[in-house]
């Protein structure tokens, strides 16, 4: 094996809880460390705060993972270990469309993780009818997307949540962040005793929803959804059954993006085609290829139409075919999905807190 970068571990000295080691026997940072500012969001597995470094005085965006309640008591010494090892694999990532992983840590049960803080949306900002970005736009972001997942690929770094919530875009700046490298991992340590999978159901692959192991080409999937969803504000499948949502992924071939956007080039709708092809096998073997493609499609030109439509998804007649409301996604957040039968589970967040009288 090669050695570990060392800035990781490195910026964890000094700055420990009495005992407290990680993986191999380095010690590990403290959570006080950060004087949390404001909340920043709420979602399946905790919280996010905008945090003060008080060594540096830098802003962090500090995650806050509610272990204990996702997880049995008999599991959580696993996925802790697990998360750590995880977070260290997405701290030696150094990629300027990667958010940096600054630090991680436990406290008690639960674990942190702290990340640079970026401004902007997440990209389910730009997923809906109406607020969709110009087509050109969208695909340079899928672009550099899938050459930011080959880079984490080519470290043996697999996302296995990527979803537009988990992409921080800053219009103005141009500025894109993939989030969360890793977190999905965390509740794999176990799998075999609870038949469960971290993920969002909409958006994983066939191989993922099955259990499978999963490399790379799962990402590329995910990317593919994703982009499709960007182009069209419509899901490639879509059920108010879990089951049947697993059966659409597994089984059926997805909706020619051009049902809800006909102006859409046909380079366009066999790349996508391409990227979400049942079989891994089938899809492209790595983000780079995926990449160049978006290439190809924007150097030969868009449509007229497209490039004075910027908000349009889908046509009145292809809306009307659809049964679904596209708009609301009932398996569009992270969710553990019961592998063994059972039914899907939404990771919930707590309850807001009571409005000060």
């Amino acid at each position: 094996m090669s050695e570990d970068k060392p800035g990781f571990w490195k910026r964890m000295f000094g700055k420990t809880e009495s005992g407290a080691t990680g993986p191999g026997g380095e010690p590990q940072p403290t959570l006080a460390r950060y004087k949390r500012e404001r909340q920043l969001g709420r979602g399946s597995m905790g919280e996010v705060w905008l945090a003060t470094d008080t060594q540096t005085g830098h802003q962090v965006a500090l995650k806050l993972l509610a272990l204990q309640r996702e997880f049995s008591p008999e599991d959580l010494a696993d996925v802790r270990q697990r998360f750590m090892r995880e977070a260290h694999a997405a701290g030696q990532l150094q990629h300027p469309d990667i958010l940096q992983v600054l630090d991680a840590g436990e406290s008690g049960a639960d674990a942190w993780i702290a990340m640079e803080y970026v401004r902007g949306h997440d990209l389910s900002h730009y997923s809906r009818a109406g607020h969709l970005l110009p087509v050109a736009d969208a695909l340079r972001l899928g672009q550099r997307l899938a050459r930011a997942l080959a880079y984490a690929h080519r470290q043996g770094v697999v996302h296995r949540d990527i979803k537009p919530a988990n992409v921080m875009y800053d219009a103005d700046s141009g500025q894109l962040k993939v989030m969360d490298f890793g977190i999905a991992r965390v509740a794999d340590g176990s799998r075999t005793r609870t038949g469960l999978v971290l993920g969002t159901p909409s958006f994983m692959s066939p191989e993922q929803l099955a259990g499978l192991k999963v490399d790379g080409r799962s990402d590329l999937f995910s990317l593919g959804v994703m982009l499709y969803q960007l182009l069209t504000g419509h899901l490639p499948h879509q059920s108010e059954s879990m089951a049947r949502l697993m059966q659409k992924i597994a089984l059926e071939p997805p909706p020619d993006v051009r049902h809800f956007r006909p102006a859409l080039p046909e380079a366009l709708a066999l790349l996508l085609a391409l990227a979400l092809e049942k079989r891994p096998e089938l899809r492209y073997a790595d983000g780079d290829q995926m990449a160049q493609d978006i290439e190809a499609v924007l150097a030969a030109g868009l449509p007229e139409a497209l490039l004075s439509d910027s908000v349009a998804a889908a046509t009145p007649a292809a809306a009307s075919n659809t049964a679904i409301d596209k708009t609301v996604d009932p398996f569009a957040q992270t969710q553990r999905v019961d592998l063994a039968g059972g039914e899907a589970g939404q990771n919930r967040a707590p309850p807001p807190p009571t409005p000060q009288k």
